[in-house]
């Protein structure tokens, strides 16, 4: 007897049974294998698929963090752009300010050593700071002879009335020898001291004609002489320094009106004080020349100065 496969349905409305050959129990039960081999396998591809789904999240996060990183070093990277270009900008302008200084110091140094008459030779260059040794030496040795021997205005913007040699005495009327210069000022102009000094005098000189008289010991056998005061503003035995109040105009002594009598000896000798007066570190070299009186190669030997100094 051939098995059948008899299905059975039923409805509200009853029961049917539905009879199926072999071939047809085959190819169901083949669907039915099928269909649950395709449902493990679907199955199994899901939970891959979303555990390779999980992995892509992952990535996804770990790029993330990755890119969030990258952004993080490049905005780091252009800060640090950034202030080393700034840094560049000030080192430049720092340069630019330091080649400035450098053409600027040279300039100056240029005009110093024209002012002190020192002469570079081109054939031995020096250095900025050996060039500005020397004339620190240089400057500190004219300035020193500068503040012992007598130069400059004793009396400052006045003119001079009356120079240096024979003339005709204002109130003998006798020609006579003049021994000073004359500064015409009014009473109570300040007298300044003409360089470093011991005061020898400072009082009334009686039956001299000098009237108030100050005489100012200075170094090298120098005096200088300022008569006719109003005022004395030191005492004998006093240092005074160069450019110091020593006195006022009068017109005490034998005189027409106030002026100052000025006069600069050496070893007793007048010498005519206008190239003193004139004389200061700008034109350093002019009293070597116009005053012949003084044996400067002896000054020379004893206080040796730079290549300009006295011949």
């Amino acid at each position: 007897m051939r098995q059948k496969l008899i299905i059975t349905l039923t409805t509200v409305r009853g029961s049917k049974q539905y009879t199926l050959n072999q071939l047809a129990k085959y190819i169901v039960g083949l669907f039915l294998l099928l269909s649950a081999l395709s449902f493990f396998v679907s199955n199994l591809l899901l939970v891959k698929t979303r555990d390779h789904l999980n992995g892509l999240a992952q990535e996804k996060l770990v790029l993330e963090e990755q890119y969030i990183e990258a952004l993080g070093t490049q905005q780091s990277y252009m800060k640090n752009l950034i202030e080393l270009s700034e840094l560049f900008t000030e080192t430049f302008y720092e340069k630019y300010q330091l080649e400035e200084e450098v053409i600027r110091l040279d300039a100056d140094l240029n005009e110093m050593e024209s002012i002190l008459g020192i002469i570079q030779s081109p054939e031995n260059p020096i250095s900025p700071e050996e060039r500005t040794d020397l004339l620190k030496a240089a400057a500190l040795q004219r300035l020193f002879l500068l503040h012992s021997i007598p130069n400059g205005l004793p009396v400052k913007g006045a003119k001079i009335s009356s120079g240096f040699g024979e003339r005709v005495h204002p109130i003998s009327r006798r020609r006579s020898q003049h021994n000073g210069i004359d500064f015409p000022s009014p009473i109570g102009t300040p007298i300044y001291a003409t360089a470093d000094g011991i005061v020898e005098r400072a009082g009334l000189e009686s039956g001299s004609g000098f009237g108030n008289l100050i005489i100012l010991q200075h170094n090298f056998g120098f005096k200088t002489f300022y008569a006719h005061l109003n005022e004395i503003k030191i005492a004998q035995g006093q240092y005074v320094h160069k450019g110091q109040l020593i006195g006022t105009v009068g017109k005490t002594g034998r005189v027409t009106g106030p002026h100052l009598h000025y006069e600069v000896r050496h070893l007793l000798t007048p010498l005519d004080p206008y190239p003193f007066a004139r004389w200061g570190l700008s034109n350093f070299e002019y009293i070597f020349n116009a005053v012949e009186d003084i044996p400067w190669e002896s000054l020379s030997a004893i206080y040796p100065l730079n290549q300009a100094g006295p011949q």
